[in-house]
């Protein structure tokens, strides 16, 4: 019997947090997980979907061979091959595909982040695609709309420190479930309400954090930028705006402060919000005068249509406040932009060859079906991802997927629903069978991830496949044939001349002797002065860019594409609004399968107001068929107070092989694109409610 053993690891998953855990293992089997005391931000607490990561890398389902399809595409029917044969139809299937008529670029990479890992995640797989010719992704399904915006109007990611959280005297959670998507960022708001702070959350949907808030406003879906357009008149109008920072550190006040308070009165704003006048006023009296004053801005209010300029605008609040002045004040989206990696020398974009096309993931339901420009897409290699669950305008992504002309490898876990479609199936590795480099994008620690134990049979990570590939197709050995930790000592710049200051004394040898460390220089109030990383150098309220690229350059509010106000035709068949935010018990379309977090989560639910309830019959419990023009999904009605009257909420995302009628909400959502960053719209959909007469 071997010696029970506790290791350090990180949670790898697509979550602000980025957890530092510590894994207790014997026999080469993992005993449990726990956050470490230890490391600053995670503070000795995971949340409850990781600390059943054993039940996740122990699942008797498993992958644990390399598999070739021997049924239709859908049903899962596979045998077992070994790695050798199933590498080596991939690569004769490529190389066909590369000197056939179209090249290779009809060969689609797809991947997102099933692993937040710098290394397993977006290294040797660009490396490969880019060295085969492959088509490029462009990967927007999450953050980019939202993070153009803020770019516009600071001109980088950078935002508040989450430490300092703790200082505020208001926090506005906007768009932000934080308590279950963000918790220990969570723990310094309630440290900071401990001292006096309010907590204000702005969603359609009473969210747990909304439950857990001093006061709650529930916009109508989509009118964000109108909301945060209000509260600048309101501060205009009544003189609360900081002046000699708006002089000093902002260009374009003038011109923003005529347009709010001729465009953008309360009154118009509480009609187009559906937030009375009174509140709007109140939270921008609230606003200007609790200081420091913070905003947690979060991506589920970039998805749709205006979602980039939703952003934008928000964006400005704190500069025309001076919230910036001191910790505790100003905004925060992410914390990526912080960790200055050598993202380049990892991935080398360099390799692809000039004028590859570049697809955007929001639309493989057009790049399946030969609607974009270039090639035909011949083959798919999903990995980190399961589109056929997660991704828009579900039905036609599945007809895609069962074209008996398109070559579709699949490296995951687990037999996803993306897994049923393929014609080869690798089984991966967890994150505690290889490692890693973390950075994070709701802190300023970098970690490394060391294996705890063998890889589960017969599965190898992504950076071993990429490997075998290269390998086979007589790539450049110095460039795949490195190790993982090389490979993040060059993420590190250790190899260069010098390095950013921010990574000083940080190496992948003292990441793995001393456990996590902290980015060298974080400034807590890094925009007092100013200093903003845009073109001018300041808080850009009119934006040059913007205007450059002929759009609008100050803040304004752009409608859905499908609300009742922008289409009110589309409103009369189809009047609900619907959300599909990440449930609590699960991360996307991870951790469905866990039947202990499966249970607790219960069947797909609808929750709807009472009143929308009412005039169609149903009461909590009753099966119901949600549908649009897109498709149609079956969910268990919760007739609650949760949400405003014509909107109905589907938590999810739930594979289709557990839901009703093997679809889940993004049968209805659409590949529409934001109206910068090309990110997706899948809160800016229609839908009509019935109760369901039988359960098809």
């Amino acid at each position: 019997m071997s010696d029970e053993m506790a290791l350090r690891a990180v949670c790898p998953h697509d979550c602000p947090d980025t957890c530092s855990m510590l894994v207790r293992v014997k026999d080469d089997r993992v005993l449990s997980v726990r956050g470490d005391r230890d490391h600053d931000f995670t503070g000795g607490f995971l949340c409850h979907k990781v600390a059943r990561y054993p039940e996740r890398v122990h699942h008797p389902d498993r992958l644990r061979h390399p598999l070739r399809r021997v049924g239709p595409k859908g049903a899962g029917l596979f045998k077992p091959v070994g790695w050798d044969e199933a590498l080596d139809e991939i690569v004769q299937r490529w190389r066909a595909i590369r000197s056939g008529s179209d090249g290779p670029q009809s060969i689609l990479p797809y991947s997102y982040c099933g692993t937040m890992g710098r290394i397993q995640g977006e290294s040797l797989d660009r490396r490969f695609f880019h060295s085969l010719g492959a088509s490029q992704l462009n990967r927007t399904i999450c953050a980019t709309a939202g993070m153009a915006g803020y770019e516009q109007t600071i001109g980088s990611g950078v935002g508040m420190a989450p430490e300092s959280f703790a200082d505020s005297r208001l926090i506005i959670n906007w768009g932000s479930n934080t308590a279950v998507t963000n918790m220990h960022l969570w723990v310094r708001m309630h440290r900071a309400r401990k001292s006096g702070a309010r907590i204000v959350t702005i969603d359609p949907y009473r969210s747990r954090t909304a439950e857990r808030s001093d006061e709650h406003l529930l916009p109508r879906v989509g009118t964000d930028a109108a909301l945060a357009l209000g509260l600048m008149h309101v501060i205009f109008r009544s003189d609360l705006q900081d002046d000699d920072y708006l002089n000093r550190y902002c260009l374009g006040a003038d011109a923003l402060r005529d347009r709010v308070l001729r465009d953008f009165d309360i009154d118009r704003v509480s009609r187009v919000t559906g937030i009375a006048a009174a509140d709007i006023d109140r939270l921008a009296h609230a606003y200007a005068t609790q200081k420091p004053a913070a905003i947690r801005a979060n991506y589920g209010l970039q998805r749709h249509r205006g979602g980039g300029m939703a952003l934008r605008t928000i964006t400005c609040l704190p500069a025309i406040v001076g919230a910036w002045r001191q910790p505790g004040g100003g905004i925060l989206l992410s914390t990526s932009a912080s960790f200055p990696l050598n993202v380049r020398g990892l991935q080398r974009p360099d390799l692809s060859p000039p004028g590859t096309r570049v697809v955007n993931m929001v639309q493989l339901a057009e790049a399946l079906a030969g609607e974009l420009p270039g090639p035909p897409v011949k083959s798919i290699y999903i990995y980190n991802s399961n589109p056929a669950a997660a991704a828009p305008d579900q039905r036609r992504v599945l007809h895609g997927l069962q074209r008996e002309d398109l070559f579709t490898v699949v490296h995951d876990q687990f037999m996803t629903d993306s897994a049923d479609y393929a014609d080869i199936v690798l089984p991966a590795t967890t994150q505690l069978e290889h490692f890693d480099l973390h950075t994070a994008y709701g802190h300023h620690w970098v970690q490394v991830n060391q294996p705890a134990i063998s890889p589960v049979a017969d599965a190898w990570s992504n950076t071993d496949v990429f490997r075998a590939l290269a390998e086979r197709f007589g790539f450049d050995p110095a460039l795949f044939q490195v190790s993982d930790a090389d490979l993040a000592r060059e993420a590190l710049w250790e190899t260069a001349a010098s390095r950013p200051p921010a990574l000083e004394g940080i190496t992948v040898d003292q990441l793995i002797s001393q456990g996590p460390l902290k980015l060298r220089g974080v400034n807590r109030a890094p925009f007092a002065a100013g200093g903003f990383n845009t073109p001018s150098g300041k808080c850009e309220l009119y934006s040059a860019r913007a205007a450059a690229e002929r759009n609008d350059p100050l803040p304004h509010y752009v409608a859905p594409y499908e609300s009742p106000d922008s289409n009110p035709e589309l409103a009369r068949e189809f009047p609900l609004q619907l959300l599909s935010p990440p449930s609590a018990n699960f991360l996307n379309s991870t951790f469905n399968n866990v039947v202990s977090l499966r249970s607790a989560e219960g069947d797909p639910r609808l929750e709807m107001h009472a009143e929308d309830a009412c005039r169609r019959g149903i009461v909590s419990g009753d099966l119901v068929r949600v549908w649009n023009r897109r498709g149609t999904f079956r969910a268990t009605a919760c007739v609650a107070d949760r949400v405003r009257s014509g909107v109905v909420v589907a938590p999810g995302i739930w594979w289709t092989k557990l839901s009703r009628n093997a679809c889940n909400a993004n049968v209805t959502t659409s590949s529409a694109l934001t109206d910068v960053g090309g990110g997706a719209t899948f809160f800016d959909n229609l839908v009509e409610v019935q109760r369901a007469v039988v359960d098809e």
